[in-house]
C-alpha cells in the first residue's frame, strides 16, 4: 500500500521496526517464565530492534541493587569476578545503581562519558582488551521505584555506536523488562532431579576468598550451596557470590558502608541469603573476604515475594492477615473494609499469584514449603516490608 501525501521519516522507519518488538516484550513479560528463560527471550527480541554483538540480562536484589544472576549472549563466565570488581569497586560511569535513579534508566557509555568511553575502567580494561566490545548501552530494569534487574548490550567496531533513537526505545521497554524479571523470580521452577526444595546442606556454608579473588578455604556445605547456585567453589563462582565479594571489598575500602547482603533464588527454587565481610589484614592491604550462604528466613523473603507479585499496599495488608490465619470477616474488621471488598482484593491477589485458594497462596508466598510458619511469624514477615528488607 502506498501512502500518498506522506513522507516517511526516520522516526517512522524506526517505529515500524521497533513496535512489534515492544509488543513482543510486553507479552513475554506476562508469560510467567522464570527469569532465565525470560531474559534469553527478551535478548532475542531486542536484537531485532537494537542489533548487538554481545549482551547480558538478569535479576538483582531490589533492596540492595546487587546482581544475582545473568543470562548472556557471546560473553563467557570465566572473567565475571573481574567484571564485578569494575562494577562495585573501580568504575564510576553508568553503574546500574546510578541508572536506576535516572529518569530514563538508560545510559549510552560514549555519551555519558563525554565522548571518551575510556573514562570507564570496565570499557578500558575489560570489554575492549578481552572482547573487542567498544560500544555499550545499559539499562536498569526498574518498576515501582525498585531495581529488579539489569541489561547491557555491546557492539564491536561499528562506524557508530548506539543511537539516541535506540536509547529512547530501550527506555520505553524498561518497564516490560522489569516486570518480566520481577515475575520471573517467583515463577514456577522445574527442579532438577536430586535437588528438592527442602534439601538442606549440613553445617555452616562459609568460604574465604583471597585478595586475588581465588577461594582460599571452603566448607563442604558451601561447596554444595555454590553448586546449587550454578557455580563451582574451585572454578567459576556464581553471580551472587562474585557480586557480594566485590561489594564487601568496597565496604572495607570505604570503611563505613554497611556490610552487603543479597537474596537469591537458586535454580532449585530455594531462596538463599548471601552476605559477606572483609577480613582485616596484618599489613592493612590485600584483605580476604568471608562469605556466608544460608537459607532465607520468611522475614527476609516474604517482602520480596509480595513485591514481585506486584501487589498493591492494600493487597499486601490483606495477604498479611491471610498468612496470619484470619478469616474474611476478621480481615474486614481489622482493615475497616467490607467483606465484599476483602473478597475483591483476594480475587486480585489470586490472579496475580496464579493460585486459586488461600491455602495455595500461603504455599506460594512461603516458597512451596510443606508447612507455613506460625501466624506470628507470618505477620512479622510481612511487617519486614518496611524494615531491613524493604523489598
Amino acid at each position: 500500500m502506498v501512502l500518498t501525501g506522506h513522507k516517511r521519516t526516520i522516526a517512522d522507519v524506526v517505529t515500524l521496526r521497533t513496535e512489534p518488538v515492544r509488543r513482543g516484550l510486553e507479552a513475554l513479560a506476562r508469560s510467567g517464565l522464570e527469569w532465565t528463560a525470560f531474559s534469553r527471550g527478551a535478548l532475542e527480541l531486542l536484537a531485532a530492534a537494537v542489533p548487538f554483538e554481545a549482551g547480558c540480562m538478569g535479576p538483582a536484589d531490589p533492596a540492595t541493587g546487587l546482581l544475582t544472576g545473568s543470562a548472556k549472549v557471546h560473553l563467557p563466565d570465566t572473567r565475571d569476578l573481574e567484571f564485578f570488581q569494575h562494577e562495585y569497586l573501580l568504575d564510576e560511569v553508568n553503574l546500574f545503581t546510578d541508572l536506576a535513579r535516572r529518569p530514563s534508566h538508560v545510559g549510552v557509555l560514549a555519551d555519558d562519558a563525554g565522548g571518551d568511553p575510556a573514562r570507564s575502567s570496565r570499557h578500558r580494561d575489560y570489554f575492549v582488551p578481552y572482547y573487542g566490545l567498544r560500544h555499550e548501552m545499559r539499562a536498569a530494569a526498574v518498576a515501582d521505584g525498585r531495581m529488579w534487574g539489569h541489561l547491557a548490550l555491546y557492539r564491536t567496531d561499528r562506524p557508530s555506536g548506539f543511537s539516541p533513537a535506540e536509547a529512547d526505545f530501550l527506555a520505553r521497554v524498561v518497564p516490560s523488562l522489569a516486570h518480566g524479571l520481577r515475575a520471573g523470580l517467583v515463577a514456577d521452577v522445574a527442579r532438577a532431579a536430586g535437588t528438592p526444595a527442602g534439601a538442606v546442606a549440613d553445617g555452616p556454608a562459609v568460604l574465604v576468598v583471597d585478595p586475588s579473588d581465588g577461594v582460599a578455604q571452603v566448607t563442604a556445605s558451601a561447596e554444595a550451596r555454590i553448586e546449587e547456585l550454578g557455580g563451582s567453589a574451585w572454578g567459576v563462582l556464581p553471580t551472587p557470590v562474585g557480586a557480594i565479594v566485590a561489594a564487601a571489598r568496597r565496604a572495607g575500602r570505604d570503611d563505613g558502608g554497611g556490610l552487603p547482603r543479597l537474596r537469591v533464588r537458586a535454580p532449585s527454587g530455594r531462596w538463599l541469603v548471601v552476605h559477606a565481610s572483609p577480613l582485616a589484614a596484618r599489613d592493612g592491604v590485600g584483605r580476604q573476604v568471608v562469605v556466608t550462604i544460608e537459607d532465607a528466613r520468611p522475614a527476609e523473603v516474604v517482602p520480596l515475594v509480595l513485591a514481585a507479585l506486584g501487589l498493591t499496599a492494600r493487597e499486601r495488608s490483606v495477604v498479611a492477615a491471610v498468612l496470619a490465619g484470619a478469616g474474611t470477616r476478621e480481615i474486614a474488621a481489622r482493615l475497616h473494609l467490607s467483606p465484599w471488598t476483602v473478597q475483591d482484593h483476594l480475587k486480585s491477589v489470586f490472579e496475580k499469584a496464579g493460585v486459586g485458594s488461600r491455602r495455595e497462596l500461603v504455599a506460594r508466598v512461603f516458597f512451596d514449603r510443606h508447612a507455613a510458619p506460625p501466624a506470628a511469624d507470618a505477620e512479622s514477615a510481612v511487617d519486614a516490608h518496611s524494615a531491613a528488607w524493604p523489598a
